[in-house]
């Protein structure tokens, strides 16, 4: 090979970062390709093919005995290098071992074992934690979240190109307002700390950087959650302060769960709410769940359901719910939730969006 010519894994690189693939996307891929190269004996991958392919996903689910998220992993990396960067037409590999994917029922926490888990947490990961659950957020979307996505006049919090890109925008709990106020007032007093020693700047999505060069230093750009320290991006090579990682809450709701004497299921259970997560509760059988029917929410709407029936307005009013309900809907004059989605039955529970209790369709005569 040339000196001019580029490497092979500088090509991929480079092909990742054109189509905005993340870090860990990236990470991931050039792993699985050095493994499929040093499966074969280091040879290139143009001299390789389909059969190739099946082999070394055969070879990861009979001998490594990996998850099937982990063989797809693996098949869309090689299936990105042979298509995007080699620009040879390949097709799906199907005469291959495929690990076998098992079906979970979802596990949830009751409200009880919520309210004895936050009774062991405490500080920064007791405030992401309580985030997680009341606005339905996925962990790195709470964590990745800024000081100008919470909306504390609208009671809302924006989520930015979050899981598959899609941004979306829930509900902020109003318990936990009085907290992230002090947590923004603190992430300032930070801020202006890092401004005074010549740091300051945060990490900005996509060109933003460029076309704002004075953004990564406003307030508002800030994240919610920073870093207690310093640290370098390992794509740029800057130092600036980054978001808080994601093992910090990890662990203190490990640690907490054991004065709790509450024990961790496989999988772990989800704490969020379940519009993000997609795990309800079923609604006379706490700690079991039933199957999502609906897709994560990207607004504050109801989500259409098969079989299910829009109340007629004619019909007239016929919610109710607990006070926080009432309250809620008394701070709606849009009336956005004035109509919801409901089988046509006497006290039908239906979920609704994140940090909104449940409200129970009245019988209508």
């Amino acid at each position: 090979m040339s000196a001019s010519q580029p490497k092979l894994l500088d090509l991929v690189r480079a092909a990742l970062r054109c189509r905005h693939y993340s870090l860990r996307t990236e990470t991931a891929y050039l792993d699985w390709i050095k493994r499929y190269i040093r499966f074969h004996g280091k040879r290139h991958p143009k001299e390789l093919g389909a059969e190739a392919i099946a082999a070394f996903l055969t070879h990861l689910a009979v001998d490594r005995q990996v998850a099937a998220a982990t063989q797809n992993q693996a098949l869309n990396g090689l299936l990105f290098l042979y298509r995007v960067v080699l620009h040879e037409p390949m097709d799906q590999p199907w005469g291959f071992v495929r690990a076998k994917e098992p079906q979970r029922l979802p596990v949830v926490f009751t409200r009880e074992e919520i309210q004895l888990l936050f009774a062991h947490l405490n500080g920064l990961p007791r405030l992401v934690t309580g985030l997680l659950y009341g606005s339905g957020l996925r962990l790195l979307e709470c964590l990745r979240l800024r000081v100008k996505d919470l909306d504390f006049n609208l009671g809302q919090v924006t989520v930015r190109e979050g899981k598959g890109g899609k941004s979306r925008v829930t509900l902020l709990p109003r318990s936990l307002e009085p907290a992230l106020q002090r947590q923004v007032q603190q992430v300032r007093l930070l801020h202006e700390e890092d401004l005074a020693v010549g740091w300051g700047a945060v990490l900005l999505p996509t060109a933003l950087e460029r076309k704002y060069p004075a953004a990564p230093f406003e307030p508002g750009w800030q994240y919610v959650f920073p870093a207690s320290h310093l640290s370098l991006d390992p794509r740029s090579g800057i130092r600036r302060r980054h978001h808080l990682s994601e093992s910090v809450p990890q662990k203190a709701v490990k640690t907490a769960l054991r004065p709790a004497r509450m024990e961790l299921p496989d999988p772990p259970p989800q704490l969020c709410h379940p519009p993000a997560g997609g795990r309800l509760r079923h609604p006379h059988r706490p700690g079991t769940a039933r199957p999502q029917r609906c897709p994560d929410h990207h607004d504050l709407h109801s989500c259409p359901q098969p079989g299910w029936q829009s109340r007629p307005e004619s019909a007239g009013p016929a919610l109710t719910g607990t006070p926080a309900c009432q309250s809620y809907l008394n701070q709606d004059p849009a009336g956005r939730f004035q109509t919801l989605l409901a089988k046509p039955s006497p006290g039908t529970a239906r979920w609704l969006p994140a940090g909104v209790d449940v409200f129970l369709v009245a019988p209508t005569g």
